[in-house]
């Protein structure tokens, strides 16, 4: 085959890194003219490895193209190639390579805790760094998955849920008890023996020892009911009928894998879906649909290969994963996830019995999920379509970009962007905009300038060729005439003359269903009541004035839980915690003299001196 130039120079800049290269293991990277990573690798020998590159004729297209691309290179070496496939992973989910299999997942999944810091341990979901004091238990797939094993646990073990401070304070049992879902330890209506008996019964439960738990809850009814304590009996029987209730639940039977990750890859008409089953303790904590990007032309074991590398890159994996194909280097992968966990893992494709048939499971969910998703861009395909037909675009958008701002009397001021294309809503690419001009207030074309000037001049900065994908088929403003001009306006100072404008508005009843819509060069038309088209449109109006409601309600919730003794430097949170239990409120913390602030649990005499210091700038401190 011929070679291009670009190929040509991209194979020469490969030969230069070559000669230098080690024969170890490590993590390759290409990177393009603007520094940016195309594509990472690993190799146990990365000379060997890397010269495949020179080699274009062996080379699929994308990896052709990926070389034509590629200005220089970048090594890592590494111990082991198991350590050099750790890497890769966390390389490639922090920096997308286009040119990689890439598995889209910045979501933190929920666990379930039962703390340890306290006498009678609380039963809560979290998420983030386990850093308080507890047992942890998860992941689950997501947070309607932890909800049910959180209520189930109430039901059958009776712990309590309330924060600790809530705890302290109550002088009454609360409804939770009175429906049958906690103990009411805060009143004492359990010792703290008979809880912690409870607690280990939920830790056994959660291990999967589920059967040995209802042996002893039948036999406590038993004797209940021989000594003649009635509602003692008829309470443990309900506790009993819950347990069997979560057992049949599971949506799979998983009672033999003990902690495993279900695994099953299905891949039709260019593209994946990655279904996990999360399996702990015997129990199914819900599953999940994942679709790696950048698999079209690869093989399955290929696919699973990338997507497991980079799924456990943040979370640990347990001592099974069991797959419906087998992956590229299965003996590296189970090494690298064995070094990772600290234990061993192993990677299995069962063949019979019933891990096969819990895979098989995941196996249909995975190709459903795809079949679902197939169905739908099929769908967005004819709506992008038709939105082209109407607005006159030269070619169907693959990126519409919807704009809205909200505020009250110009106070928290945000401006947001919403993104939607073939796959529908890319929420990866909302973008929120606090306001950071003086906004006179009802300044809707102020807020919109701002907007638009920050969104395309940093766009115009780092991509003037305007060669990525990040840039818009169409663009729709929330308003009339008014709002649509003064964007074209803008637009144009910027040279971006060319990207469709379109405006969005209810018109002047506020019918929604009777939008009018707004063009440069044609008159305001609408569509009829019940097109689809019109739906889509209003779907993505509706959308961006959710996320700007929503993004203006949280920055004035933040507002409004903050105080004074924010700024005052080295008051952090238990400090200020401190301080207003003690006080009730920063304005008597304001009014406080410095004894009473010396006076105060945690606060020393420093601190009390800066406190007071802080809101009495003119004052001595001795004469105080």
């Amino acid at each position: 085959m011929s070679v291009d130039k670009p190929s040509a120079v991209g194979v020469t800049v490969i030969e230069t890194a070559l000669r230098t290269m080690p024969g170890n293991p490590g993590v390759y990277r290409m990177l393009g003219a603007k520094g940016e990573a195309l594509y990472v690798g690993k190799a146990r020998n990365l000379k060997k490895r890397v010269v495949a590159y020179t080699q274009l004729a062996r080379l699929p297209e994308r990896l052709r193209r990926m070389v034509s691309e590629t200005v220089s290179m970048e090594i890592v070496t590494t111990h082991t190639e198991a350590e050099a496939l750790l890497l890769e992973a966390n390389l490639i989910k922090r920096l997308q390579p286009h040119y990689n299999i890439l598995l889209r997942d910045d979501k933190s999944y929920p666990w379930l805790m039962l703390t340890e810091d306290h006498p009678y341990p609380q039963l809560a979901k979290h998420r983030g760094a386990q850093t308080r004091k507890g047992s942890y238990w998860g992941p689950f797939a997501s947070a309607w998955s932890v909800n049910q094993t959180v209520q189930a646990l109430q039901r059958v073990f009776l712990l309590r849920t309330c924060e600790d401070t809530v705890f302290a304070n109550r002088t009454r049992p609360c409804l939770l008890f009175q429906i049958k879902r906690c103990s009411a330890p805060c009143v004492g209506r359990i010792s703290e023996a008979d809880y912690e008996t409870l607690v280990e019964q939920a830790k056994a439960f959660l291990s999967g020892k589920t059967s040995a738990i209802q042996k002893d809850l039948a036999a406590a009814m038993q004797e209940a009911a021989e000594h003649l304590e009635f509602e003692r009996a008829a309470a443990i029987r309900d506790r009993i009928r819950g347990l069997t209730q979560v057992q049949s639940t599971d949506v799979i039977n998983p009672a033999s894998l003990g902690d495993a990750d279900v695994i099953a890859l299905h891949q039709a008409a260019g593209q994946s879906c990655v279904q996990v089953f999360f399996i702990r303790g015997g129990r199914n904590n819900g599953n999940r649909s994942f679709f790696p990007a950048n698999t079209k032309g690869d093989e399955p074991g290929a696919v699973l290969a990338a997507f497991i590398s980079q799924f456990y890159d943040n979370k640990p994996p347990p001592p099974q994963v069991l797959l419906n194909h087998v992956p590229e280097e299965e003996e590296l992968l189970a090494e690298a996830l064995s070094l990772k966990a600290g234990r061993k893992v192993a990677v299995l494709v069962p063949q019979r019995g019933e891990k096969h048939d819990v895979v098989m499971h995941a196996a249909t969910n995975a190709r459903e999920a795809l079949e679902r998703k197939l169905a739908e861009s099929a769908g967005q395909g004819k709506l992008l379509a038709a939105v082209a037909e109407l607005f006159g675009l030269p070619e169907t958008p693959q990126r519409i970009e919807t704009y809205d701002n909200s505020h009250i009397m110009g106070t928290n001021a945000y401006g947001v962007m919403v993104v939607a294309g073939p796959e529908g809503f890319n929420k990866s690419a909302y973008r929120k905009f606090g306001i950071k001009s003086a906004i006179t207030p009802g300044d809707d074309f102020g807020m919109m300038r701002e907007v638009l000037e920050r969104r395309f001049g940093r766009a115009l900065a780092e991509d003037p060729d305007r060669a990525s994908e990040n840039w818009p088929d169409l663009v729709l403003i929330d308003g009339g005439a008014g709002q649509l001009s003064a964007a074209k306006a803008i637009m144009a100072e910027l040279g971006l003359e060319d990207i469709p404008l379109v405006g969005i508005a209810k018109g002047p009843d506020r019918d929604a269903g009777r939008e009018w819509f707004y063009m440069e060069g044609r008159d305001p038309f609408q569509l009829p009541p019940r097109d689809p088209v019109l739906y889509f449109l209003q779907r993505l109006r509706d959308e961006a004035h959710r996320f700007a409601i929503t993004t203006h309600r949280n920055a004035r919730s933040k507002k409004i839980t903050t105080s004074e003794l924010d700024e005052i430097p080295g008051i952090g949170a238990a400090r200020k915690k401190a301080l207003l239990l003690h006080f009730g409120s920063a304005r008597e913390v304001r009014g406080a003299g410095l004894r009473d602030l010396e006076a105060v649990d945690g606060i020393n005499r420093a601190t009390a001196r800066a406190v007071y210091a802080f809101f009495h700038p003119g004052v001595r401190l001795d004469e105080a």
